[in-house]
């Protein structure tokens, strides 16, 4: 592999995402201006221009997002639209047969954006429940639900989310949105490898990824209409507002800043690659206009809140990274790692999210983001000790400093929700996970993978040594599945839900484990 260190990304990746700038910063200006142009009021189209179904997203307590794309043939590069402007009309009701319109409008969908459509609301009334559709020339979406949050200042009785990462297309189906849209849930946090990059038949067990490793603009909107084509996402995202982040798969994997996985490739062709991921990655997401991308660079670390009970940090673990150390291959905790010049964050996005702990007045502050922050010792051996180096192990300075800000500024019952690493985990984070006497500061709930990897067993074969080893984690599981949660003023409530089966249809969900978190402690007990 080929790697360098830096201490926020490398200075040549700076040069090389200057040059990206000087012809991409003018984008969210034309995106505006575009909504003012001509458009065709009446397309016609050969099939339905909404296969893609329909999403929200970033909602607050005044609006929310809400997406769709025009793509009447999916799997074709530009969807099989024309390269023209076309209206798009909306409306918001406040009952599901959309009897009782309360918003409505027109948004011009721009060959330059792939028709997609992102309209944002900031008028509606907060904590309810709304209904919306599209409507173009003779073509009619489905009918998609969304919410409101509660007021900033109020504090809610509870809320329920879901949290979900890692759905390889040909690894498994995905059965378990079935069981997520049932729970009826208020919000869906996705956070990360929403799509896979790899080449067709790859990694097929169940079904197979359309062409070869994803490259170019066209191939990243390919792949990401046919991970939208699946009818249990689409459906689960026409449930409630989704928060959305990335991992790594999303452009490449294992990658840092602008450093590959692989050796020999430039770094100006690698951020070339990276602009077209970021690119069809906006357009697929309900995602506002502040979110865009700038050529190779998208800031996607936002919050949102629901009142006081919750404010959620969500973050971007991969952008802005330095290398990993020891070439991403598991080690002990070397100099490398606990190099202080090393970085999960980056300056500008550690600041932000310090300033940010400092300010809320929430019950519960939320990370939620990629990468296992536990320290744990993969291998269970005391006389070998193994940690990531593509987890926060791989960043052990900055983690314990972040752990200790967190402890000193005695922030609210922080909770970092995680995904990645295609398990389960139920981990109680110290500054030091490996001082089992320190005092414990946050608690971790970590996703298992939604379809990657397959079926994986309720037991792993080294369960036992892993425990003894890492005082740190509580539980271990690697079956397929997702979490969902249930927060009041007074706890938290976390429940594993597993898939029996993602390999054919027909998988049943239910819950393996659960575990409470009481307001004032982050000591993990059994539900």
């Amino acid at each position: 592999m080929s790697r360098q260190h830096a201490s926020d990304c490398s200075s040549q990746s700076h040069l090389n995402r200057r040059r990206f700038l000087a012809f991409t910063g003018a984008l969210p200006a034309f995106v505006t201006a575009s909504q003012h142009a001509w458009a065709s009021a009446t397309p016609t189209f050969s099939s339905n221009p909404f296969s893609l179904g329909v999403a929200s997203g970033d909602p607050d307590h005044r609006g929310m997002v809400l997406w769709t794309r025009l793509a009447p043939s999916p799997l074709e590069p530009n969807g099989g639209m024309p390269a023209q402007t076309i209206a798009v009309q909306w409306e918001v009701a406040s009952d599901d047969s959309m009897r009782n319109v309360v918003a409505s409008g027109t948004h011009l969908a721009t060959p330059q954006l792939g028709h997609s459509v992102h309209v944002e609301l900031d008028q509606l009334e907060p904590n309810r429940w709304y209904w919306y559709r599209f409507r173009c020339g003779d073509a009619e979406s489905p009918i998609g639900r969304t919410r409101t949050m509660p007021l900033p200042h109020e504090l809610p009785d509870k809320v329920r989310f879901a949290v979900t990462s890692c759905q390889n297309y040909e690894q498994g189906l995905f059965t378990a949105y079935e069981q997520m849209a049932a729970d009826n849930v208020d919000l869906v946090f996705h956070l990360g490898d929403y799509i896979y990059e790899y080449e067709s038949g790859r990694n097929g067990k169940v079904r197979t990824h359309h062409g070869s490793e994803i490259m170019s603009l066209g191939d990243y909107r390919i792949r990401h209409a046919q991970y939208r084509s699946d009818k249990l996402l689409q459906n689960m995202h026409a449930q409630c507002p989704w928060w959305l982040t990335w991992d790594d798969h999303e452009f490449d994997n294992n990658c840092a800043c602008d450093v590959s996985e692989e050796k020999g490739i430039d770094p100006l062709d690698f951020l070339s690659r990276r602009a077209n991921a970021y690119q069809a990655y906006y357009e697929m997401m309900p995602l506002r206009l502040r979110q865009i991308p700038r050529g190779s660079d998208m800031r996607l670390y936002r919050t949102g809140n629901f009142g006081r009970l919750a404010e959620f940090s969500i973050l971007d673990t991969r952008q802005y990274r330095t290398d990993q150390p020891n070439n991403d291959r598991k080690s002990p905790l070397n100099e490398a790692a606990m190099d202080p010049n090393q970085s999960m964050l980056g300056h500008k996005q550690r600041g932000w999210l310090t300033r940010n702990l400092i300010r809320s007045n929430a019950t519960w502050n939320v990370l939620a983001q990629q990468v296992m922050m536990g320290m744990v010792n993969r291998s269970g051996d005391p006389n070998n000790h193994q940690f990531s180096m593509d987890q926060w192990p791989g960043y052990c300075h900055e983690r314990s400093e972040l752990l200790r800000f967190i402890q000193d500024r005695r922030v609210s019952n922080p909770v970092v929700l995680t995904g990645d690493i295609h398990s389960n985990w139920a981990n109680e984070l110290r500054v030091d996970d490996r001082r089992s006497e320190d005092n414990l500061v946050a608690t971790e709930f970590v996703a298992t993978s939604l379809s990657s990897g397959g079926n994986g067993p309720d037991k792993p074969k080294n369960l036992d040594a892993v425990l003894a080893e890492n005082a740190c984690v509580k539980w271990h599981n690697t079956e397929r599945g997702y979490i969902r949660c249930e927060v009041t003023p007074e706890s938290w409530q976390s429940d594993y839900m597993v898939v029996d089966d993602v390999l054919k249809p027909g998988g049943k969900t239910f819950v393996r484990n659960s575990f409470v978190v009481e307001s004032g402690s982050p000591k993990l007990q059994q539900a």
